[in-house]
C-alpha cells in the first residue's frame, strides 16, 4: 500500500509539473490568438488581459449615437454605478487666491474671463517668481481675481436610469464598463485588405511541391545508397553528405546567378526546385532502409519482384514513420522560408509567400496590432496542425531509432 500510495503521489506532482510548463508553453500561443479577435484599443490596453473586451455602449432617447458606459462612484456613496457619458472634453481648470493659495478652486473655462481682457490686455502679477495673468472667478456671487493652477478636460456624464443625475469626471480615468466579444472579421480584413490570400495560396502551392519533391528524391537517393552497389557509392555517398556543412549565405550569390540565367528570378519555380533536393532528407531515408533485413529484399528478387515493385510494396510502408518525419520537417522549412523568398521574389509580386507578405502587415498596421497577430495566427496555425496530424508517426520513428539504437 505505502509503494501504490507513493507512486500515486509521484505521479500527481509529475501532472501537476507538466500542466505548469505546458501552461507556459501555450500561454504566448494562446495570447496570440485571443489578441487577434480584439480591437485595436483592447490590444494595447495596460494592463494586458487575456480575453478580448469591449465597452458596452447604451442608447438614450434625444442622443443619436450609442453613448459608452463608464462605472462611477457618485459624491456621498460608496457603490460603483453605470454612468453614460454624453459629452466630452469639457475644459475646466483649478484657480487659487494668490494671497491664500491653499484654498483651489474647479471651474469650467467657460465660467471665467481673463482680468482685463484677452491676451495682451490681461492683468499679471508676480507669483513664486513668475509672471502669471489673472481670472475672474465667481465664488459666491463675488468676483475674485485668481491665478490658474492646472488645466484639463473633463467629459459629462449621466445616469441611464436617472438622467437629471448628472457628473463631470475626467473620461480617460475612469473604469469602463465592458463586456467578452471577438472580432473574427480581424481575418477576413487581413486577407481582403492586406493581402494575404493570395500569398496564403502561393505559400500552400510552393510548400506541397516541395514537400512531395524532396520527399521522393530523398526515396530514390536513400534507397540508391543503402541497398544498391556501385563503384564508388561510399565515398560518394560521404560527399554528399559533406555538402550538409556549407552554410546557405555561402551559396545565395550563385544560387541567385543560375536563378537568373535560367530566368526564374521572381517565379514560383524559384522557390520550388532548388529546394526539392535535401541531404538530411536522404540520409534519414538510407538509415531506414538499411535497417530492413536483406532476406526481405533477396526473397521478393527470387520471387520477380522489380526494384520499384519492391520499393513500392515493401520499402515504402516499411518507413512510413520516417517518410512522415521526412514531410514534417520539409513542410515547416518549406512553410517558414523567409531569406530565399526575400531575395529572389520582387516586393509586391504575385508570387510573394505568407512570410514576406507577413513582414509587410508588419511595417504598414504598427498602430493595429490585432492585424499583425491575426497574419500571424493565419501563419502558424498550418504548421501546427500538419505536426499534430504527424504526431503519431514522429513519435514512431523516434522510438524505433531508440530500440535500434
Amino acid at each position: 500500500m505505502k509503494i501504490k500510495t507513493k507512486l500515486k503521489i509521484r505521479n500527481i506532482i509529475i501532472y501537476i509539473v507538466l500542466t505548469v510548463v505546458a501552461y507556459f508553453m501555450l500561454f504566448p500561443f494562446t495570447y496570440m490568438i485571443t489578441s487577434s479577435l480584439k480591437t485595436p484599443v483592447d490590444t494595447f490596453r495596460f494592463p494586458p488581459r487575456l480575453l478580448p473586451r469591449d465597452q458596452k455602449t447604451i442608447s438614450i432617447d434625444g442622443y443619436k449615437d450609442d453613448l459608452p458606459l463608464f462605472y462611477l462612484t457618485a459624491e456621498g456613496e460608496t457603490e460603483k454605478k453605470e454612468f453614460a457619458l454624453v459629452k466630452k472634453n469639457i475644459r475646466t481648470s483649478i484657480y487659487a487666491d494668490p494671497n491664500n493659495s491653499d484654498i483651489e478652486y474647479e471651474k469650467f473655462s467657460s465660467e471665467v474671463i481673463p482680468r482685463g481682457g484677452y491676451f495682451d490686455d490681461q492683468e499679471k502679477i508676480k507669483y513664486e517668481g513668475e509672471e502669471v495673468g489673472l481670472w475672474n472667478v465667481e465664488i459666491n456671487g463675488t468676483i475674485i481675481p485668481m491665478i490658474q493652477i492646472s488645466q484639463t478636460a473633463v467629459g459629462k456624464f449621466v445616469n441611464p436610469m436617472d438622467l437629471e443625475e448628472e457628473m463631470y469626471a475626467n473620461a480617460r480615468l475612469a473604469e469602463p464598463v465592458e463586456k467578452l466579444s471577438a472580432h473574427p472579421e480581424n481575418y477576413t480584413e487581413v486577407f481582403e485588405l492586406q493581402g494575404l490570400y493570395k500569398s496564403l495560396v502561393n505559400t500552400t502551392l510552393i510548400t506541397i511541391l516541395v514537400v512531395i519533391g524532396q520527399i521522393l528524391t530523398s526515396i530514390l537517393g536513400g534507397y540508391a545508397f543503402a541497398r544498391l552497389r556501385f563503384p564508388g557509392r561510399d565515398k560518394l555517398f560521404l560527399l554528399y553528405l559533406g555538402t550538409y556543412m556549407i552554410p546557405f549565405v555561402v551559396l545565395i550569390i550563385p544560387l541567385y546567378q543560375v536563378m537568373q540565367a535560367l530566368s526564374w528570378a521572381n517565379t514560383a519555380t524559384a522557390l520550388v526546385v532548388p529546394w526539392i533536393f535535401t541531404v538530411y532528407g536522404t540520409f534519414l531515408m538510407r538509415q531506414f532502409f538499411l535497417t530492413i533485413p536483406m532476406e526481405i529484399e533477396e526473397a521478393a528478387l527470387i520471387d520477380g519482384a522489380s526494384r520499384i515493385l519492391m520499393l513500392r510494396k515493401i520499402f515504402i510502408p516499411a518507413i512510413m514513420p520516417g517518410i512522415a518525419t521526412l514531410a514534417t520537417f520539409s513542410f515547416l522549412y518549406a512553410w517558414n522560408s523567409f531569406l530565399w523568398p526575400l531575395i529572389i521574389i520582387k516586393i509586391g509580386s504575385d508570387n510573394m509567400v505568407l512570410t514576406i507578405a507577413l513582414n509587410q502587415l508588419q511595417g504598414r498596421s504598427v498602430d493595429k496590432l490585432n492585424l499583425i497577430l491575426a497574419g500571424a495566427a493565419i501563419t502558424i496555425l498550418p504548421p501546427v496542425l500538419v505536426f499534430i496530424a504527424m504526431q503519431k508517426y514522429y513519435l514512431k520513428s523516434i522510438m524505433a531509432s531508440g530500440v535500434k539504437g
